[in-house]
């Protein structure tokens, strides 16, 4: 045994909290099915308590790598030039969100021009969620300050809507699902998932990914095998049941059983295909967070094209696990 770990390469990965978000759950599952050892890797997932801690970590050292999103990236990753960060592998296109109207208003928000001087509720200030907001009220001709912005917690969001003290809300999963199905709401703007992102914004973007700092990134063939581990994961999420994949996972993972299989069943299509992205991508997504978020004076960002190593993950979708 040992032996084993001595052959094992280290890496520790900063993961943005809470633990149950499930933008991050394919990490989860390949940690817990064994995919990274089997790919010759020791991985220790240290989850911060939101994703800013990750990106903080990957700035100051104490991890290889962060999960976390390109906001938060944008806002606290790694400053100096050698270390500017480098992404590895893309896991959604936007935050999992859809921005749904409340079926008490009886029709009276149908777009997303009807918002304004009208009551939106979030979950929590700050969220990734606020720049792909903000895009949309702009091509809808609105601008935040239009808008009455009111932060509510996850499950206070739900309530807000189903008894009519917002008017909309940016709900996650499994929550929006559930609003829909039992027609308490409509969908205005649906970002769950690479194609309804395309069809919202009429382009590709990426929020959750992987990042590396370049003067510390591990060896390439330790990245491959980190992607194929992923990759193998996202297959398994696709695929396997809620009580086979629970059965696995830590209990802070699951969170509430019957929840978890609502939640799994909601996202099986919100990740990016094969992990890929793309430099327009990249740069449509920097561009938006650029416009709609402050960010440090201080962040001099190099050519989209220089903030992807993707090398290591066309190795690892060229050379699949069987």
């Amino acid at each position: 045994m040992l032996g084993l770990i001595l052959l094992l390469q280290t890496l520790t990965i900063a993961v943005g909290g809470p633990p149950t978000s499930s933008e991050y759950l394919p990490l989860r599952v390949a940690d817990a099915e064994g995919y990274f050892a089997r790919e010759g890797l020791a991985v220790t997932l240290r989850t911060t308590r939101a994703e800013v801690g990750a990106a903080e970590a990957l700035a100051q050292g104490q991890a290889d790598l962060a999960a976390t999103s390109l906001e938060a990236l944008l806002r606290f990753g790694p400053r100096l030039e050698h270390q500017r960060p480098r992404l590895i592998f893309g896991l959604t296109a936007a935050p999992p969100v859809a921005l749904l109207a409340g079926t008490t208003l009886e029709g009276t928000v149908r777009t997303l021009g009807d918002l304004a001087g009208l009551r939106v509720g979030v979950a929590a200030p700050g969220a990734p969620e606020h720049a792909w907001f903000s895009a949309l009220l702009v091509r809808a001709g609105l601008r935040v300050a239009q808008v009455d912005l009111v932060s509510l917690g996850v499950r206070g969001l739900v309530s807000a809507i189903e008894r009519g003290d917002v008017q909309a809300g940016l709900v996650q999963e499994p929550f929006a699902t559930r609003l829909i199905s039992e027609g308490r709401a409509a969908v205005l703007a649906d970002l769950r998932g690479p194609d309804a992102v395309r069809r919202t914004l009429g382009v590709s973007t990426v929020n959750a990914a992987v990042f590396v700092r370049a003067d510390r990134r591990p060896r390439d063939r330790d990245l491959t095998a980190f992607a194929r581990a992923v990759l193998a994961a996202e297959h398994l999420l696709a695929t396997a049941s809620p009580d086979r994949l629970a059965a696995r996972l830590p209990r802070n993972v699951v969170g509430a059983p019957d929840e978890f299989e609502r939640r799994l069943e909601t996202i099986r299509g919100v990740y990016l295909p094969d992990g890929s992205v793309s430099a327009d991508q990249l740069r449509e997504s920097i561009s938006l967070i650029r416009a709609h978020t402050p960010l440090p004076a201080t962040v001099h960002l190099p050519r989209a094209e220089d903030m992807l190593h993707i090398g290591p993950l066309r190795r690892a979708t060229e050379s699949p696990r069987d």
